[in-house]
């Protein structure tokens, strides 16, 4: 049974260097083979399945309907035996790139400092870090690993919750002496309060009044596509603005910064995720990156 896998897997093969090359000559090169043991092999194949899977002719070749159908099949089952196969041979020694992305600060913060001991334990694994706080493209393959913060929308990614952080509304002494304090949220609508400028699934600040939590709309005219550029501007007295607790901790103890409207706050959190394509074939270098923060950072503490 054995030597008859390893011959279709041969056959596969071979029909699709002929598949590529348009010629037993070419596929030949391609294979190793000659010529004429090429053409064998493919009458072999037709043999067994009844049915012409190339036209021949003096100068060329062509696949028959049922031959294209045939090169599609074993292409499709030779891609699944090498990713099967280098998923479970990783297992014991996992290898490649890991490309991570993370949001600025708590990139910096908290997952550029865990990435040395990752990689004593792995090193034939290699990390690639890309900091941003916007959404990163996961499903399209162009990250493995993203940390995500806050609700997650719908989709076929698989995620695991690392902890929470809490989020505060904060403005420099600077600007609140020149500007007032806000003393209910409906005041922030006449400040110049600072967001994120990628959309994201909140459509504004919550605030708990009266017992009811309210989604607050703002706006101002300066916005950021990170947190860190948003401390730097409420810092300078630019606006107010909300940000994660990891954010702003240093500068509320030293009173650069001052929380706003704490009464209000509705116990403002938000989740922080590690998204990734699942399933059987996640590669072995991923899943032991993801079991490591998991290890590391995973509890129901906030940040």
């Amino acid at each position: 049974m054995e030597n008859r896998r390893t011959d279709r897997t041969a056959e596969m093969e071979t029909f699709l260097a002929v598949a590529c090359a348009g010629s037993f000559s070419g596929a030949a090169r391609e294979s190793g083979l000659t010529p004429s043991a090429v053409s064998r092999l493919v009458s072999r194949i037709e043999q067994r399945l009844g049915v012409q899977l190339v036209v021949r002719t003096t100068r060329s070749l062509r696949l028959t309907r049922e031959g294209e159908d045939y090169a599609l099949a074993a292409r499709r089952i030779l891609a699944d035996l090498n990713e099967t196969e280098t998923a479970i041979a990783d297992r014991g020694s996992p290898k490649g790139l890991v490309r991570v992305s993370a949001a600025v600060a708590h990139g910096r913060l908290y997952i550029v400092p865990l990435i040395p001991e990752f990689l004593a334990r792995y090193p034939d694994i290699t990390v690639d870090m890309h900091l941003s706080d916007e959404v990163s493209d996961v499903e399209g393959g162009h990250i493995d690993v993203a940390i995500r913060f806050g609700p997650l929308p719908d989709s076929l990614l698989s995620a695991r919750r690392l902890g929470e952080t809490g989020r505060s509304v904060v403005a420099s002494p600077e600007y609140l002496k020149k500007h007032g304090y806000p003393r209910e949220p409906q005041d922030l609508l006449n400040h110049n309060c600072m967001d994120f400028s990628f959309k994201r699934i909140e459509p504004g600040w919550p605030f708990r009044v009266d017992g009811e939590e309210i989604m607050l709309p703002v706006d101002g005219n300066a916005h950021a596509n990170n947190g860190e550029t948003l401390v730097q501007l409420a810092l300078q007295g630019v606006g107010i603005t909300r940000l994660g607790d990891f954010h702003i901790g240093p500068e509320l103890a030293s009173g650069r910064l001052v929380s706003l409207l704490d009464e209000y706050n509705p116990g403002d959190t938000e989740a922080i995720h590690a998204v990734f394509i699942g399933g059987k074939t996640m590669p072995a270098r991923v899943r032991v990156f993801i079991d490591y923060l998991l290890e590391k950072m995973e509890g129901p503490g906030t940040l």
